[in-house]
């Protein structure tokens, strides 16, 4: 935890200056409480020499990850009570609007939609076709591999699913035009933090 003298709190902005009768105290560089990404140099590091200072680096509010971290299970979250009249869970719900999209396809193939391992998929498709949503079968030319259908009743639940971006979108209070720069912003990072996006 960062720790702030009386000295460093009283030169904050918006604090009152002390009266000429008040005791004199050395002044102190008014920084500020909450650091932007900007106190970065242009290649990463720091601009200022390394110490504890309110701008420091290691702040926990200043951290990508923990604000994409936080955003996804907030996000996530909104989507449990919208998806439940469809007898959806999330992880549910992204298998089938690959299936909406593309079915059939074999469980590699979603695995590689997901970025997901193939051992996580497979459960998930397995709870999709004990609900009668999906069916599994042996892929033509390939026995070593499953290919994953829609079932009538499956594919009919996407019309109930249209409803769902809307809702979320509402949920969250922000404008559609927000939402697509937050997208495009995402993929970006999902790119450049894919291995071996650095070229090595």
């Amino acid at each position: 935890m960062l720790e702030m003298n009386e000295e460093t709190v009283m030169n904050q902005p918006g604090q009152t200056a002390p009266s000429a009768s008040a005791p004199m105290t050395p002044s102190v560089r008014s920084v500020p409480l909450v650091p932007s990404l900007a106190s970065l140099s242009q290649d990463g590091g720091p601009e200022r020499p390394a110490e504890h200072t309110p701008d420091d680096l290691l702040r926990l509010d200043q951290q990508v990850c923990f604000a994409l971290a936080v955003a996804a299970r907030n996000v996530i979250g909104l989507y449990r009570p919208v998806l439940e009249p469809l007898g959806l869970t999330h992880p549910q719900y992204l298998v089938m609007l690959a299936l909406w999209e593309r079915a059939p396809l074999a469980l590699k193939q979603i695995g590689e939609l997901l970025s997901l391992e193939p051992a996580t998929v497979s459960p998930l498709v397995k709870r999709l076709e004990l609900a009668g949503l999906v069916v599994r079968e042996r892929h033509p030319h390939d026995d070593r591999a499953l290919l994953v259908s829609l079932t009538p009743r499956g594919a009919a639940l996407r019309a109930e699913a249209l409803l769902v971006p809307p809702q979320i979108i509402q949920r969250l209070g922000m404008e559609v035009g927000q939402l697509q720069d937050l997208h495009a912003s995402l993929t970006r990072v999902i790119a450049a933090s894919r291995p071996g996006a650095d070229g090595a």
